[in-house]
């Protein structure tokens, strides 16, 4: 008998027992016997501090309801967390799954702020920086007042996690484009003259808007195609029969796509609307409808008389997330980008005739709006604490020199006090090219691209070689970064490592991996739902 299992005849008693409530350890024993595999009190106490189920005290004691602990267990949660255990292994850290938490939790104020292929949530930073402790976590890494690296600095997730828990951090990373993002979620702002320049561009561009036809033809275009729609394409109705094969959906969309073209083109005819650009030689001439790229140039030029150097750059990440979202694509294909499109489409994803964008308006004062709430929410939550990413290769950056240049006193901190650590998510072998997911940013801002020097990009592939270059690229970045960190530092890397290439870069990085953190990844954008993990790996400097 397992140490902890239920007796023959014990656990008839706790079913019988006509208290519902039963203390974690009860709780434990009855949950190890019913699933058959072992569960900890610490299990239990998860489930209720994460609200998965109600606690109740007794004596002072924290209680749980044995059939509300069942109904977990039965349900569709519980039942995933059983079954990814049972292919993944007991030691994964369903703490660190986050499956408790909604999209605006993950995406919380200034994480939201512009799209980014690849960031980790803020909770798994907050898990590591912050000073508490659980089963998996036993030891608390960082302090306030510590300095944290991101050396691969994304979005610049790690940097504003550090300013919310009250910490330094210094971020590096080799694309531009990305420090931007970074460097604008953790500025400060005067928010009411951020408004006055959003306000004075928005009249603006509605005023160029009223000297063109195309608002007048988008409005008609619209009315026109929501008649159709809800003619020919009703909802829920259409979708029901749809799925009870009463309608072959590729040859129904495609019939009617057809039918509303003949309208489509007449109204185009009548407004006057010219739809191709002269060239399609860059992102901006390709992806871009003539009547939305005429916006674009007439907006940016606004943006680049702005006086205000760090408000200039927020608006200018409030512009690159709304030409993101007008690119000349279908709503499928927004973040894949097969073909470009210039007409009306029949739209899998929607269940109907849809259609391109022909004004950046509508998104820029959505965007606008959201981005000034989401910086006045950071601002209740920041900390007198200072971060920076700076543009530059991790694996030979001098980060005190940069530093004086960009950020003065973090650098005087850096020097006088050593970085205290790193946490950072390394890219992945041969997942993502990270200059080309903003293309067209590059081309608007012209900031120099740097895609030669990018550790394990999409075009390099994942094969030997490109695995040996990318070993080689992480192990140097982190071997240049030792030079600005304690002596005790601690390391923590977020890499899934399908190829086991991370003992290998800690051996040749002169570290040693000390733990694993195995983390279940839900919330994955790709079709593929099934059981993955990724590792969060610990290391250590060699004694």
């Amino acid at each position: 008998m397992e140490k902890g299992e239920l007796k023959l005849g014990e656990m008839e008693t706790l079913f019988k027992n006509k208290e519902k409530f039963y203390s974690l350890k009860d709780a434990s024993r009855w949950a190890s016997n019913y699933l058959k595999k072992n569960v900890t009190e610490s299990n239990i106490a998860y489930l209720v501090n994460y609200g998965r189920i109600n606690k109740a005290k007794n004596n002072g004691s924290i209680s749980v309801d044995i059939s509300e602990l069942k109904n977990y267990y039965d349900s569709f949660f519980g039942k995933r967390e059983i079954h990814w255990k049972n292919q993944l292994g007991e030691d994964l850290n369903w703490h660190l799954s986050f499956d408790f938490l909604k999209e605006a939790d993950t995406t919380k104020h200034v994480h939201r702020l512009h799209p980014y292929k690849g960031k980790f949530i803020p909770q798994l930073v907050e898990y590591f920086l912050d000073n508490h402790t659980d089963e998996f976590k036993k030891e608390v890494f960082f302090h306030k007042g510590d300095i944290i690296l991101d050396p691969f600095c994304g979005s610049g997730t790690a940097l504003v996690q550090s300013n919310e828990l009250g910490m330094h951090a210094v971020g590096i990373d080799i694309s531009a484009f990305n420090a931007l993002i970074s460097n604008v979620k953790i500025g400060k702002y005067d928010l009411f003259a951020l408004q006055e320049e959003v306000t004075k561009i928005t009249r603006l561009l509605r005023a160029f808007n009223s000297k063109r036809n195309i608002l007048q033809f988008d409005a008609e275009l619209t009315e026109i195609l929501s008649s159709f729609d809800n003619e020919f394409f009703p909802s829920p109705e259409y979708k029901q029969k749809v799925r009870q094969n009463f309608i072959d959906e590729n040859s129904y969309g495609r019939e009617k796509s057809n039918e509303f073209l003949k309208t489509y083109w007449k109204l185009v005819q009548k407004y006057g609307i010219a739809l191709k650009q002269s060239s399609d030689g860059n992102f901006l001439e390709k992806w871009y409808l003539r009547p939305i790229r005429d916006e674009i140039d007439f907006a940016f030029a606004q943006i680049k008389s702005i006086q205000n150097v760090d408000i200039k750059k927020a608006i200018s990440i409030i512009f690159s997330r709304t030409i993101r979202s007008c690119r000349a694509t279908t709503h499928a294909d927004l973040a894949t980008l097969i073909e470009p499109v210039t007409t009306t489409y029949y739209c899998a994803k929607h269940g109907k005739i849809c259609k391109p964008l022909f004004t950046i308006l509508n998104w820029w004062e959505r965007y606008s709006k959201d981005t000034i709430v989401r910086l006045s929410t950071f601002n209740k939550l920041r900390t007198e604490t200072f971060q920076h990413c700076l543009v530059g290769d991790s694996r030979v950056i001098d980060i005190v020199g940069k530093l004086e240049n960009k950020c003065p006193d973090l650098a005087s901190l850096v020097k006088n006090k050593k970085i205290d650590g790193i946490f950072s998510s390394p890219p992945y072998v041969g997942l993502i090219d990270y200059h080309e997911q903003h293309a067209y940013a590059y081309d608007l801002f012209g900031f120099e691209r740097n895609d030669e020097s990018e550790i394990g990009p999409l075009y390099k592939g994942n094969g030997k070689e490109a695995r040996e270059s990318y070993v080689q690229g992480i192990s140097d970045a982190l071997i240049n970064c030792k030079k600005f960190l304690k002596p005790d530092f601690n390391v923590f890397l977020v890499a899934n490592d399908k190829h086991n290439l991370y003992p290998v870069i800690a051996e040749k990085s002169g570290m040693e991996i000390v733990n694993r953190f195995r983390r279940p990844v839900l919330n994955r954008s790709e079709k593929d739902k099934g059981a993955y993990s990724e590792i969060i790996f610990q290391m250590k400097g060699l004694e």
